[in-house]
């Protein structure tokens, strides 16, 4: 049988937490819907309930929010093997805060709130995948808040260059700043600046 190189994505970063027999992957396997969002589009609107927790296997999207000013502040981007979705939403039934929005084409590997319990009494062992991950994501977003108040806009743009060097080209200015927290032009400023130092 052909292999399907984003079950084959999804399998390597599930085994970096717990080990899975073959019959045990391919039940897992069998409880994933495959999506696909064109660029631009939204895999997920403020005032949505969520639904699924999902995988990327193929493209770039980013989770944001809108202030009362319609200003888009962007808590995270998600590429090839990230999850994503609103945890908090997913597990409590309320409608969520956040806008997804792809910004290349995309494919995700998604499971259902239904099919995410039923996966729990199918293969116990998800629970310890599922609590690292939470784990991770928990510290990741702590991490976050800390550097948002401890670093300057332009060590911020330097802790995600390093930190996530494979998304910063994929990006736009205008998306980075939304991220950083910083305007358009002033993060314009930053990466000249940043760029002549490098170059220097």
């Amino acid at each position: 049988m052909k292999e399907n190189p984003a079950h084959t994505l999804i399998l390597k970063n599930i085994s970096r937490y717990i080990d899975l027999t073959p019959l045990e992957e391919q039940k897992y396997l069998s409880l994933l819907t495959s999506i696909t969002v064109k660029n631009r589009r939204f895999l997920l609107k403020a005032g949505d309930q969520t639904s699924y927790e999902y995988f990327v296997t193929k493209g770039c999207l980013k989770v944001y929010t809108l202030d009362e000013n319609g200003a888009a502040h962007i808590s995270m981007f998600a590429v090839e093997d990230y999850w994503t979705g609103d945890m908090a939403s997913f597990l409590s039934k309320e409608p969520t805060s956040y806008f997804i929005q792809a910004t290349e084409d995309a494919t995700l590997l998604g499971i259902s709130r239904t099919n995410y319990e039923l996966l729990f009494k199918e293969i116990p062992k998800f629970e310890r995948f599922y609590r690292l991950l939470y784990q991770k994501s928990l510290v990741n977003y702590i991490r976050r808040s800390n550097n948002s108040i401890s670093l300057t806009a332009e060590e911020r743009y330097l802790a995600f260059k390093k930190k996530y060097p494979k998304v910063v080209n994929r990006i736009t200015q205008k998306d980075l700043a939304g991220y950083i927290g910083i305007t358009p032009e002033f993060m314009s400023k930053i990466i000249t600046k940043v760029n002549k130092s490098e170059k220097s």
